[in-house]
């Protein structure tokens, strides 16, 4: 891993990180992209094409681009459910029990927090109350791999907030169907609906509607770069959890950090994806040279070491700074999705860090990826600055209430009638006006 010790070159190395707004097609894509249309389109007018034919032509679009980019001919989209029961057939049962432990996990952390949360007050004629969403669709990454855990991880909090109907898109394997453990974890995180579809085709299914597929109010999960511009473009039609990219860790360790457990973190995350980021902040340059061979070692151990190589060479790295000031400051700078802190009195820094979507002490992130209880769905590419991991807040909406007597309105009508004049707004000040008038004229009503 390359190791960087001046400040200025380790600030670059982190904001280095791209958005979808600018990521380009591979050669590969780029190919793909013209097998499709027969033309030459970017990301963006390919996404865009794709969300307005199944806008126009419902489900007859999403059988189509099933043949097209996914080359199958599906004959139904929805899985039913004796393909579920029998799913439970195929995944080992110690894969069940697990699932199972952390959805246990997953459900007992969200209720707590919606308890702490409240259901809304009314003080002084004024206040709020707060319902869950109607309906959400949640988006599972499939193909060739599948993550169950993601399934529990965005499905449980929407049920714990009392959304009404929860369905999943996801895209089928080879052989047309959805793997065994996704369907299972959907059983047991209880959804209401699975359809065997993904990519744009599925977001846009999701945002607008088909006949097998109903809108939903809001659209949830990970995805790759195609799905993250589809959710980008139907925003507004409906809601989202925010443009999740690839996954990013940043462990800050000091010398008394093990570079065992500091490379194993690394690569836990590195394995992800080629595009993933895993960067080492220490104090140390000893540990820095450690770890860097630590990291070489524990490699040739992975199956995935091939992608996790790629990830480390192209966008891993160690910075070495001065103390633990320098370290937090770059934490804020770059907002990491994972922060894990491996230094001496961990606790006491918490204050100081503003920006990271989880942060883990005394623990391998991989225990917050499947059964601490949080989601692990998380704020990607710098957007732990403003925003958060997906929660049961993620599924509840606000409505303001105003429920006032006479008295109050004889306190604030004046005032709301007079700045309403101000902003030329005769009508409104009339309608409060009024309101006074009549209240003189019959008092007590």
């Amino acid at each position: 891993m390359k190791i960087i010790s001046d400040l200025s070159a380790a600030k670059a190395f982190l904001l280095e990180r791209s958005t979808v707004e600018l990521a380009e097609a591979s050669p590969s894509i780029k190919q793909k992209i013209r097998d499709i249309f027969g033309e030459d389109l970017t990301l963006q007018d390919a996404v865009r094409r794709i969300i307005s034919e199944v806008r126009a032509n419902g489900d007859h679009a999403l059988f189509d681009f099933i043949k097209r980019i996914d080359g199958m001919g599906l004959a139904k989209l929805e899985v039913g459910k004796i393909e579920i029961a029998e799913a439970y057939k195929k995944v080992d049962k110690g894969l069940v029990d697990a699932l199972k432990l952390a959805a246990e996990r997953i459900q007992e952390f969200h209720q707590v927090q919606k308890s702490k949360l409240g259901l809304g007050f009314i003080e002084n004629g004024a206040g709020f109350i707060v319902r869950p969403l109607e309906r959400v669709g949640v988006y599972i990454p499939g193909g060739r791999a599948y993550y169950p855990s993601t399934v529990l991880m965005t499905v449980i909090p929407a049920k714990v907030a009392g959304v009404n109907e929860v369905f999943i898109t996801s895209p089928p394997a080879p052989d047309g169907e959805i793997p065994a453990p996704t369907l299972v974890a959907a059983d047991i995180a209880k959804v209401n609906r699975v359809f065997k579809v993904g990519g744009v085709q599925a977001i846009a299914a999701l945002a607008y509607g088909t006949k097998s597929i109903p809108r939903v109010d809001k659209i949830c999960g990970p995805g790759n770069v195609f799905v993250m511009l589809a959710k980008k473009q139907v925003y507004g039609a409906v809601a989202i959890d925010g443009l999740h990219g690839p996954t990013e860790t940043v462990v800050v360790a000091d010398d008394s950090a093990r570079p065992v457990h500091c490379a194993a973190d690394l690569l836990a995350q590195a394995e992800h994806d080629e595009m993933a980021s895993a960067v080492l902040i220490t104090t140390s340059s000893r540990l820095a040279d450690d770890v860097s061979m630590e990291v070489k070692n524990q490699l040739a151990k992975i199956e995935r070491r091939a992608i996790a190589r790629m990830s480390l060479e192209h966008n891993g790295g160690i910075i070495v700074v001065p103390g633990m000031d320098e370290a937090i400051n770059l934490v804020n700078l770059c907002a990491p999705e994972h922060l894990c802190l491996m230094v001496k009195n961990a606790r006491s820094y918490l204050d100081r860090i503003r920006n990271a979507g989880g942060i883990f002490i005394g623990v391998p992130e991989a225990i917050g990826d499947y059964t601490a209880g949080p989601s692990h769905v998380m704020p990607t590419g710098r957007t732990a600055r403003f925003s958060s991991p997906l929660s049961v807040l993620d599924f509840l909406k606000v409505s303001i209430l105003v429920d006032m007597d006479e008295k109050a309105l004889k306190a604030l009508g004046p005032a709301s009638a007079t700045i309403a004049r101000a902003e030329g707004l005769t009508a409104h000040s009339l309608s409060v006006e009024i309101r006074l008038e009549q209240s003189k004229k019959e008092p007590g009503k």
